[in-house]
């Protein structure tokens, strides 16, 4: 493997193709629910129970991987991440009924959830701050991909192949680009140095303490909960009740991943220049108005298409904002840690959403799902939340930064803090 410099653009387009990779297998299941639903004869209800199955586990992966993650170089970490994500994902398409699918789908979760707080921290470890949003956004980038090709070209897949081809492709693609990573991406084992450096290493309990780590976590479970709780099930909803075609539904994805792509584009940056909660408060409105739109009062001269493309670019705005914000939560000793345990929320409430939505859903004799009006609701209250974290984050964090910048002035060179001093409440 080359020791020689790898500049930040390779470094974003490495970990873009192990995103890509890594989100298509998880995102490439939702629209291709009533397909394996009708294989397998599981009813569309309930097909929020394969999603919610692969991100609890991708949950209890971050818990666990929280302890011991942040102990190793992190390309070695992300490629055994991305090889049992392979191999799990292979496992899909040999399933034969909803409880191996289930089954396989947690061993995906087990692996995949690592490695998405890996290649962040990757990502936060090698790019200064100054440039993070854009890289955040570029590498956020890879879900838009992943809609505009990879989405679209599995639901071909599947019409030509059946549904367990998409899975054997998708693993296939996988292993090519996990080979990639491992022998063109630098080690990454800064974060050992500056753990070696301090007196004691910052445990789980100390972590969780931080009120900025507290908020930041509670914000990633609303993002992710109110968003689980519609996605899974978009697919269905648009087939069954809007009467969408099978044969088009490539097609809002296409759309939809393109809208999100540049929007991540222009968001990263417009998160660096104007901060994350103006960015975020704008895609948090646009949320509540397009999910509104398309899930309890839809007008049907809207074009599908055109409502989903507003729904993904709500959806950008935010998660960029989010999540360029709360990397500058920890420091680089402990970064994959607390991103491995802000996954592990993460995907327990995308799980939770999940499974409530399969809960409160059912399928009514016409064939519609019943209940998506509820649903919808739901996913706009928890929308509305998160901009006052994003704001109280934010100014948290300035104030952090202009104290230990005033220390160091004051005080000289010394070592650094896993988690800076906490800006004081009083005025």
């Amino acid at each position: 493997m080359s020791s020689r410099p790898v500049s930040e653009r390779a470094v974003i387009f490495l970990i873009g193709a192990v995103q890509f990779v890594n989100i298509l297998d998880f995102v490439m299941v939702m629209p291709l629910g009533p397909d394996f639903a009708k294989g397998l004869g599981v009813d569309s209800s309930h097909i929020g129970y394969i999603a919610g199955s692969y991100t609890a586990a991708a949950s209890v992966a971050g818990l666990v991987g929280g302890t011991f993650l942040d102990r190793f170089d992190r390309r070695k970490a992300l490629a055994v991440s991305m090889l049992g994500l392979v191999l799990a994902t292979a496992a899909g398409g040999l399933a034969t009924g909803l409880s191996t699918l289930m089954l396989a789908r947690v061993l995906a979760g087990l692996f995949g959830g690592p490695a998405t707080s890996l290649s962040m921290s990757i990502v936060a470890e090698l790019i200064p701050v100054a440039r993070r949003g854009r890289a955040m956004g570029a590498v956020m980038g890879a879900f838009s991909v992943a809609s505009v090709v990879g989405v679209p070209l599995a639901l071909e897949v599947a019409e030509l192949g059946g549904w367990r081809m998409p899975f054997f492709t998708v693993a296939g693609l996988g292993l090519l680009v996990v080979l990639g990573a491992v022998f063109y991406l630098p080690p990454v084992r800064g974060h050992l140095e500056e753990g070696r450096r301090r007196d004691h290493p910052v445990g789980i309990a100390e972590l969780l303490r931080n009120r900025d780590v507290q908020i930041s976590y509670m914000m990633s479970a609303l993002v992710m909960m109110g968003g689980f709780i519609l996605i899974p099930n978009i697919s269905a909803y648009v087939q069954q009740n809007l009467e969408y075609p099978r044969a088009f539904v490539g097609r809002i994805y296409f759309f939809g991943g393109i809208i999100s792509f540049i929007t991540l584009r222009l968001a990263g940056p417009r998160v660096d220049k104007f901060g994350a909660f103006r960015v975020g408060a704008v895609g948090a409105v646009l949320g509540v108005l397009f999910t509104y739109i398309g899930f309890v009062d839809y007008p049907y001269w809207l074009p599908i298409p055109l409502l989903f493309m507003g729904f993904m670019m709500a959806n950008g705005l935010r998660n960029v904002a989010y999540n360029t914000l709360t990397s500058r939560v920890p420091s680089n000793a402990v970064r994959a840690r607390f991103m491995s345990l802000q996954s592990a929320v993460g995907h327990m409430a995308s799980a939770l959403g999940a499974f409530l939505s399969s809960k409160i859903l059912v399928d009514l004799p016409d064939g519609k799902l019943g209940g998506m009006e509820h649903v919808a609701m739901l996913s706009i209250l928890m929308t509305l939340m998160v901009p006052p974290m994003l704001l109280v984050v934010e100014r948290r964090i300035r104030a952090r930064d202009q104290a230990a910048a005033a220390q160091a002035v004051g005080a000289g060179p010394g070592g650094s803090v896993a988690l800076a001093p906490q800006p004081s409440s009083h005025h």
